[in-house]
């Protein structure tokens, strides 16, 4: 899974006083300025970092429902997680792999108030989602959730390191941006009726192991990296497709959803991917907004957008050669 991060909004008080631009120093009795150390927040006191259980995924859930709750109702969006169970069976399933996902769980009193995930299974890591308890946030828990798992990755000598980030939360724009990740693409989440069928001059097909090494190649070349634990995990899970013009593989989704991700040449075959999936389901699959076409395609087929998005990265980044949905990870 990938996820935005949430946090609960912050009150007007406490936003002006963050607002406030503290002095970088003060007045020595001879008129210079003393010298004052910068300082890294500290992390809230008695707090503490461990490895995810398995019995804690029903409260990490619910956790992660609340905080998503709390910031997109703020902001009055769609809900990323309607119930809270939506919630809680990606956290258990990444619970339950920890030979892909990384998982770091926050701990207050003796009581769980945040995690953080990330998934490792191929060269460039993908983080989320991050959620802390909306009772106990702007107290710098979420930046150690997050400079945990960059620490992770670091050590696992990955490549790049990316995240979705929702548009509308200005703090955790800012936040990723002062941890060294700068903004690469403004995402669109896509939701409506599936259309459903097959486009002229394309054959759209489940994907099978067979054709994990072609669909491998096209997105190394298409990204410069490939995303092979996704599309395995996907082509065993029955969820990946593939796009054929002329009988050679030009596109393949793992699944047209907020949790999927899809590559292709072009538009038109991207397209015939969207086109093809059976169905849409909450809250919709992420597509870049710069890709005007698509957008303009998509709408015109009684698509909507429901909500921006930022994707987000660090290290390794090629500008995609080809057309292309990210997944709610990267």
């Amino acid at each position: 899974m990938a996820s935005k991060t949430a946090s609960k909004p912050a009150s007007k008080s406490r936003s002006s006083a963050k607002r406030s631009r503290p002095k970088a120093g003060k007045e020595t009795t001879a008129g210079k300025p003393a010298k004052v150390k910068a300082a890294a927040k500290p992390r809230r006191s008695g707090v503490k970092l461990r490895p995810p259980r398995p019995e804690d995924a029903e409260a990490l859930g619910l956790i992660c429902y609340e905080a998503f709750k709390a910031l997109n109702d703020y902001h009055r969006f769609p809900l990323d997680f309607p119930v809270p169970e939506a919630a809680q069976g990606p956290i258990a399933m990444m619970i339950g792999r920890p030979d892909i996902f990384y998982g770091v769980v926050a701990e207050l009193g003796g009581r769980v108030v945040g995690s953080n995930f990330m998934s490792r299974g191929d060269s460039v890591h993908g983080v989320g989602p991050i959620t802390v308890d909306p009772n106990v946030q702007n107290s710098s828990i979420g930046r150690a959730l997050m400079q945990d798992v960059m620490d992770r990755s670091e050590a696992l000598g990955a490549a790049g390191i990316r995240l979705v980030q929702a548009a509308f939360h200005n703090r955790s724009l800012s936040l990723y941006t002062k941890l060294g990740f700068d903004v690469r693409e403004p995402l669109s989440a896509i939701l409506g009726p599936a259309i459903n069928r097959q486009l002229p001059g394309f054959k759209v097909r489940k994907a099978t192991r067979k054709d994990i090494p072609a669909c491998n190649a096209l997105h190394e070349r298409l990204h410069g990296y490939r995303r092979a634990q996704d599309l395995v995990d996907a082509v065993d899970q029955g969820t990946a497709s593939v796009v054929e013009r002329d009988g050679e593989i030009v596109g393949y989704a793992t699944s047209i959803a907020f949790f999927g991700s899809a590559v292709a040449t072009d538009n038109d075959a991207l397209k015939a991917l969207i086109a093809s999936a059976p169905e849409l389901s909450h809250p919709g699959f992420l597509l870049p907004t710069r890709n005007a076409e698509v957008m303009r395609w998509c709408l015109g087929r009684g698509l909507r957008v429901t909500q921006p998005l930022n994707l987000m990265s660090k290290g390794l980044y090629n500008e995609p050669r080809g057309a292309f949905l990210p997944s709610i990870l990267f």
